[in-house]
């Protein structure tokens, strides 16, 4: 379920977008692999995937934040989850609090993230849906009706939408 992260966050204050990733240490395809997503600031952070369902389910642990959320939280979870279907997408993050900043992260903080997972959901679709676009446009010879005239055959739905 891999995605282009710059393309599914972008900036919205106060938070910033991401520009690229560093490395990456295998395909984002298992449990393991490891990465640096760059943030267009100039700051970075340490990411793990740390479950795997193919098609159905991921989840990842960030850490080492170079921006404000250092002073924040020791690390978030994230984690996201599709039915079948592709109908219901279930994203969630869990901030662990440093000391003395539960209140921040409990009062002020949710709503600016809310707004800025919401813009990335967006842009998850958007992505998923051109991937859709691109991969009709790549169709073969064999993509037509079948011999005995029936409906031309589709492809499964995408449900490649997010990872962070």
């Amino acid at each position: 379920m891999p995605i282009d992260l710059p393309t599914v966050f972008r900036p919205v204050a106060p938070f910033p977008g991401i520009s690229g990733v560093k490395n990456q240490t295998e395909a984002w395809d298992h449990v393991g692999p490891r990465r640096n997503p760059q943030f267009d600031d100039g700051s970075q952070a340490d990411e793990e995937l740390t479950e795997y369902v193919p098609d159905s389910s991921f989840a990842y642990q960030l850490t080492g934040f170079t921006n404000v959320l250092s002073r924040l939280a020791a690390g978030v979870r994230g984690e996201f989850n599709v039915n079948p279907d592709g109908t219901l997408i279930r994203w969630t993050y869990e901030f662990k609090p440093l000391p003395g900043r539960r209140w921040i992260l409990a009062g002020p903080f949710p709503p600016l993230w809310r707004r800025y997972m919401v813009a990335a959901l967006d842009g998850a679709s958007t992505s998923s849906k051109q991937r859709k676009t691109v991969s009709r446009r790549r169709s073969g010879p064999g993509d037509g009706p079948n011999r005995r005239g029936s409906s031309p055959r589709t492809s499964p739905p995408d449900r490649s939408l997010a990872s962070t």
